[in-house]
């Protein structure tokens, strides 16, 4: 585990797995604010990093200089065997025209066909659409309309959009934002099982706890720089936790760790309720 108690740059750990990803010294400032300062971290290889921190802390933006859509100073360094990295991408959210007639199969071939959707979906762009949509078990969601669907089914729709180019990098906004407790859950566990099965490196964003505790195996906490960074188990302790948030975030059972997994015992991680 990497610990800080201010700004000062990661050192990385030798004994870390090999990086996918590698962030060096990125700072982003904007309107003369620092959003993100010095930020060194690494993302290490066919693992689940979770990216954790309080409201503000720059998590999203941290993503954003990732996929090249924020400038930034410093280095970002993506380890790929050739060409361009294929990087996969799920959104928190999707905004979008509920009232908009498109059926799903249809939202899904709109990258992947030159002919206007108006004139049909080809054969090859339909056979597609629900090959990854079987892959994230929505396969019935292809002749709904895309407005009619639940957050849920929007997200699962996302993320086999997300799937389509085949990605080595699979980045995550919150994925299971607006999504009940066992929606969650079984997210996660879709997603635990398409990165065994495909071998990509899943980076996401996260505000709970429990979700990051059972299912990341590298934790980066962020408020602006990095507090601290390793493994669940190392970096989601009650100090690294208040110094980050400030407030109490959930009391993190080290005891109920088995094989980087944890549960949170604190009542806003319930398991019980819905999140």
């Amino acid at each position: 585990m990497h610990l800080h108690t201010s700004c000062s740059p990661v050192n990385p750990d030798p004994q870390s797995l090999p990086a996918a990803v590698e962030f060096r010294d990125v700072t982003v400032v904007r309107g003369g604010v620092h959003i993100l300062d010095g930020v060194t971290a690494t993302v290490p290889r066919g693992g689940c990093t979770a990216i954790v921190g309080p409201n503000g802390a720059g998590k999203s933006t941290l993503l954003l200089t990732l996929l090249g859509e924020l400038p930034y100073s410093g280095r970002i360094h993506l380890d790929v065997a050739e060409g361009r990295p294929r990087v996969g991408y799920v959104p928190q959210r999707l905004e979008f025209d509920r009232g908009l007639p498109m059926t799903v199969e249809e939202f899904m071939s709109m990258g992947s066909q030159r002919i206007p959707l108006w004139f049909g979906c080809r054969k090859k762009s339909r056979d597609r659409a629900q090959q990854l949509l079987a892959s994230v078990r929505a396969d019935g969601l292809a002749q709904r309309q895309l407005g009619a669907l639940s957050g849920g089914e929007v997200q699962r729709v996302l993320l086999a959009l997300a799937l389509q180019q085949d990605p080595e990098l699979l980045i995550l906004d919150e994925p299971a934002a607006g999504v009940d407790f066992q929606g969650e859950l079984l997210f996660c566990e879709l997603l635990e099982g398409l990165r065994r099965n495909r071998g990509f490196t899943q980076l996401m964003v996260s505000h709970d706890l429990s979700t990051v505790t059972h299912h990341a195996s590298h934790v980066i906490c962020l408020n602006r720089c990095v507090a601290a960074e390793g493994s669940p188990q190392d970096v989601l302790t009650p100090q690294n936790l208040a110094a980050v948030f400030g407030v109490h975030m959930g009391l993190v059972d080290r005891s109920s760790m088995p094989d980087q997994a944890a549960s949170c015992s604190a009542t806003c991680c319930d398991h019980d309720q819905d999140h």
